[in-house]
């Protein structure tokens, strides 16, 4: 299951250069994970000092 960026995100991108599939881009007022490029890996979740990368 593709890892999703809640609400808590605040957009400093942190998680963006941690992704090794480039899956992670800006969205609507914060980052968003494209689900089919994800491959699970949790590397921007340990990257997000807001923690709002979880699994989803």
């Amino acid at each position: 299951m593709a890892y999703v960026i809640n609400d808590s995100c605040v957009s400093c991108g942190a998680c963006v250069g941690e992704c090794p599939v480039g899956a992670i881009g800006e969205g609507d007022g914060k980052f968003e994970i494209d689900a089919a490029s994800c491959i699970d890996c949790g590397a921007c979740a340990g990257s997000c000092p807001t923690g709002a990368i979880e699994q989803g």
